[in-house]
């Protein structure tokens, strides 16, 4: 679900969401007092098959959990994305609360525009980072992250695939570190991400184990789109293979491949839904 508030200048540009959202759907009317979609709702089917993602265009609508407004989305705001991301049900109802206008895009019309939009994938990750660090923030503060809190192993891509998606775009070797060693410190800069292809790494924050990653998994990748210090520290939990990915490579992937910028989407969508709702 989008925030409530709008993003900071820096990061939400509704500029890049109406050329994305224009390219790839239609404009549609709402009148005053329709849900656009129902707390709890879920997705059935494929990915992306039934929840949707919306820009408004005109008008403003309320987002609503537990008959309690929690939010009114403005216009140029998109809303709707974390469930359409990660297929989780609905944290809220959308409701119009004046007459509206606005695009709905589904799966297919989704993955069409990130092949000619590729900006706006950046954008949606530095969206989700931004509520990333706030929520680590206040598991910080709050003392509630647990061993209990780790995500169980999460893989973001099929390792083969992933090394067809590299192949010609990454210069750098693939790198072994035996188990227990770390490979990144919370805080410190990142040039960039990782891809696990053999064994498995931990990802931590004030120690603490919050993700496990096998083959397959991505870590760093938060850092290279912000170019801002680490939020989490990683070591190799078993001895393990990694692959380098620098900036350069990164942006490439994404504007190559939607495949690639939609699973990294998903990814962090599935982080930040997780330890958000770790926050007491």
């Amino acid at each position: 679900m989008a925030a409530a508030r709008p993003e900071p200048a820096a990061v939400y540009s509704p500029a890049v969401a109406l050329e994305f959202f224009k390219a790839a759907g239609k404009p549609e009317s709402v009148p005053q007092g329709q849900t656009i979609f129902a707390e709890h709702e879920r997705a059935k089917g494929l990915i992306f098959k039934s929840h949707k993602m919306y820009l408004l265009l005109e008008g403003e609508v309320d987002l609503v959990a537990g008959k309690k407004i929690i939010g009114t989305v403005g216009t140029g705001q998109v809303f709707g994305e974390m469930a359409s991301i990660t297929q989780a049900p609905r944290s809220a109802s959308a409701v119009a609360k004046t007459a509206c206008r606005l695009i709905a895009l589904d799966d297919k019309q989704f993955q069409q525009g990130l092949k000619t939009q590729p900006a706006f994938a950046l954008m949606l990750m530095s969206m989700m980072i931004g509520r990333l660090r706030d929520t680590i923030e206040r598991l910080e503060t709050n003392e509630t992250l647990t061993p209990a809190s780790a995500i169980k192993e999460s893989v973001v891509f099929d390792p083969k695939r992933l090394a067809e998606l590299v192949a010609g775009m990454v210069d750098d070797p693939p790198v072994y570190f035996d188990r227990g060693k770390p490979i990144v410190s919370q805080g410190q800069t990142g040039i960039r991400m990782y891809v696990v292809v053999e064994g498995r790494v931990a990802v931590s924050v004030m120690g603490r184990v919050v993700e496990r990653l096998p083959a397959g998994g991505v870590f760093g990748e938060l850092a290279l789109v912000e170019q801002s210090p680490r939020l989490a520290s990683v070591f190799a939990e078993t001895d393990c293979q990694v692959l380098p990915v620098n900036r350069a490579a990164f942006l490439q992937l994404v504007k190559t491949s939607p495949e690639f910028a939609s699973s990294l989407l998903g990814a962090l969508a599935e982080r930040l839904r997780i330890l958000t709702a770790k926050v007491k």
